[in-house]
């Protein structure tokens, strides 16, 4: 009967093992990491901090709580890290972040402790987006040195609702391909405070439309996208900035031509290739030929 009994034990810890072995799925190839996606691997893309903040204006514009749930999913779909917030991000949470993309109201205003933060993260090389009223604040002058033109809050200096006809002055530059002759309807700035040294890289302009906020500038050809290249006194190497300068009307993020253009400045800010953003990476649980 021991005998026996120590048979059947064996038995049945080898027909668990068995079981186990069979349950137990085969192990990720080196280099292949688990993501948070049930299987699916890492993402690889930038990491990127989206820096918005509350509505202003009416229904449609100036919607920066839904561009950051709407951009959240469109860059991690194309294998970005993304975080972001309605407030001015802590240093710790920009740690590791390659750029922030800025699309809130009157972002040039800055606390001393916001100015250093955005300044430390700049001297390290990360890059920045800007779109639309970003561009706004209250000291234009010190701003432009940091996205490369900045606008005076408070001031006349805008078209409202108005065409905004892209003449592109780079065509050689992969961010603005086949936006050239292209017309939005949105809102452009004009009496534009300009860094001078160094001075932005125009990649397009557009001409001022004739509305009754832009009277005596109707006419005016004024840059409404541009790079900036710049190192801030005691930086360790430069940092990007990417200006697209509409933005009014919420539904122009999703124009067919405008889109590519702002992965691409995206990217390039993050000082990666152009395209890094432009592929969208298979749903969870598809897999080819099913």
């Amino acid at each position: 009967m021991k005998g026996r009994g120590l048979f059947l034990s064996m038995g049945v810890a080898l027909l668990c093992a068995t079981v186990a072995a069979q349950q137990t799925p085969p192990a990720a190839p080196a280099g292949q990491g688990q993501g948070r996606g049930g299987g699916q691997a890492a993402p690889t893309g930038p990491h990127i901090y989206i820096r918005a903040g509350l509505k202003t204006h009416g229904p449609g514009q100036h919607d920066y709580p839904q561009f950051l749930a709407d951009w959240s999913k469109v860059l991690t779909e194309r294998n970005a890290v993304v975080d972001g917030s309605l407030h001015f991000p802590k240093p710790q949470e920009l740690e590791g972040v390659d750029v922030m993309v800025m699309y809130k109201g009157d972002a040039g205003g800055m606390s001393p402790e916001e100015r250093t933060t955005l300044e430390n993260f700049l001297k390290r090389g990360g890059g920045l987006v800007s779109f639309h009223d970003t561009l706004c604040g209250p000291d234009p002058a010190y701003y432009s040195t940091i996205v490369g033109g900045a606008k005076k809050h408070g001031e006349v200096n805008y078209t409202l609702e108005a065409n905004v006809p892209y003449t592109v002055t780079d065509k050689a530059n992969p961010i603005t391909e086949g936006i050239d002759g292209l017309s939005i309807k949105d809102e452009a700035f004009f009496l534009m405070t300009w860094a001078q040294s160094p001075k932005i890289h125009v990649l397009a302009t557009a001409k001022i439309d004739d509305t009754p906020s832009a009277k005596g500038h109707a006419g005016e050809e004024v840059p409404q996208i541009w790079t900036y290249e710049n190192t801030l006194a005691g930086g360790s190497q430069p940092y990007r900035a990417f200006v697209w300068m509409q933005g009014h009307n919420y539904s122009n993020f999703t124009d067919a031509k405008i889109q590519p253009m702002v992965l691409k400045g995206i990217a390039w800010a993050a000082k990666k290739p152009y395209d890094a953003l432009m592929t969208v990476r298979p749903a969870r649980g598809r897999s080819s030929g099913h």
